[in-house]
């Protein structure tokens, strides 16, 4: 069975590619660390020829790709001792003057499920012909494309092509999310990468029981009939909030209302957000300083006068977080950074829209079967750009 159905139900539901790549993910996690420790020489050689203290590294993606260099880039930023940025392709393509450095020595770190979108050919192209000193590091599920065969023609390219099973044929991404971010933690810092082979194996052990065991967690939650739901974190766990988020909307094609805050920026306004159909989903660290501000929020949420589900995802258990939730759902990580427990972290958020999903009556593979969202965006014109007045602008097709 897989999340409580056999295959056949799935099908009938039309969601056993989400389905089944939900669950994959631990054993797809071995795999990568197999995969970077194989390249391990090649990326140490790529790094010591594009970094120094002056480097810029500037993580890129689409809404859930975007999403992975938000979560990663403060524990990259401290592993590297590299200025560490993480900037929508959306926000490159539509606002390339407020990215644009062009004297900074620059990597571009793409993440591309497919590598079909407009706005990763369009973000690749408009710093490729604007910065003066740029390398690019592709990571991406799909050999075959389109950004694979622009950075073919450049040079100077990392490219880094996943599994295929990570090349998600489901609607919303989750295998290719937790994937790309996992392999992008292990290239920047490949000098640890035997140390950090416990890591990978401690998520990937948990993960494979998180699977088996807590979905039926996930699925009692959707059975509570949200009709809005809160996510909050902090740090790295603030942009592994907006992923969570996202995930909700896309398989649930929007009927149920999502929104991610952070732990201090929830009260400042967005709280009102907060009803008696509402779930709050409330993310724990493993800073016991960051953690102080959590549990006064949780007092706070957990005895407001109006009705709401808090539920709290925590790396290690604690009686006083047990007594100001209605629900604690444990994932004893253990003394591991949060970017890595982010990809534990990430499987309930999965499962509950999954959950969600199946319970409005709509077909996670494909949640907005009238078109109107797409698996790769379609619609995106690209406009020419060019910011170096030594260059000729080209017309970007």
């Amino acid at each position: 069975m897989i999340l409580g159905y056999e295959m056949d139900e799935l099908k009938k539901l039309n969601g056993h590619y989400t389905a089944q790549e939900i669950v994959q993910q631990p054993a797809l996690w071995m795999q990568i660390y197999e995969l970077i420790q194989k390249e391990k020489q090649h990326i140490t050689d790529f790094l010591n020829a594009n970094t120094d203290s002056e480097t810029l590294i500037l993580f890129t993606g689409a809404g859930s790709s975007d999403y992975i260099g938000d979560t990663i880039k403060s524990h990259v930023r401290n592993c590297m001792d590299v200025r560490v940025e993480s900037v929508a392709t959306t926000d490159i393509v539509a606002n390339p003057q407020e990215v644009i450095e062009r004297g900074v020595k620059t990597i571009l770190v793409s993440f591309a499920r497919s590598g079909n979108s407009p706005e990763s050919i369009g973000a690749y192209r408009i710093m490729q012909e604007n910065t003066e000193k740029i390398a690019h590091v592709i990571i991406t599920c799909n050999k075959d494309g389109d950004l694979v065969k622009e950075a073919k023609e450049n040079g100077n390219s990392f490219m880094l092509i996943l599994p295929e099973e990570t090349n998600d044929k489901g609607f919303a991404m989750t295998s290719s999310f937790s994937c790309m971010l996992l392999a992008a933690l292990l290239f920047f810092d490949i000098k640890n990468l035997a140390e950090n082979k416990k890591y990978v194996d401690m998520i990937s052990r948990l993960g494979e029981q998180i699977i088996q065991n807590d979905w039926i967690k996930m699925r009692n939650l959707s059975g509570c009939d949200p009709v809005r739901v809160v996510y909050l974190g902090a740090g790295c766990l603030s942009g592994l909030a907006r992923e969570m988020a996202l995930k909700n909307m896309e398989l649930t094609n929007g009927k149920i209302a999502t929104m991610q805050e952070t732990i201090l920026g929830f009260r400042h306004g967005p709280k009102t957000f907060m009803n008696k159909d509402t779930d709050v989903i409330i993310l724990m660290s493993h800073s016991e300083y960051t953690n102080r501000y959590i549990k006064d929020l949780l007092r706070e949420i957990y005895h407001d006068s109006r009705k709401h589900k808090l539920t709290v995802i925590s790396c290690e258990k604690d009686e006083e977080i047990e007594k100001i939730s209605d629900e604690c759902i444990l994932a004893e990580t253990g003394s591991i950074p949060d970017a890595y427990s982010a990809l534990v972290y990430v499987l309930y958020g999965q499962m509950f829209a999954f959950f969600n999903s199946v319970r409005l009556g709509i077909e996670p593979d494909n949640p907005s079967p009238d078109g109107s969202v797409n698996r790769v965006v379609k619609g995106v014109v690209l406009h020419s750009y060019c910011d170096m007045p030594a260059r000729e602008c080209e017309v970007v097709v």
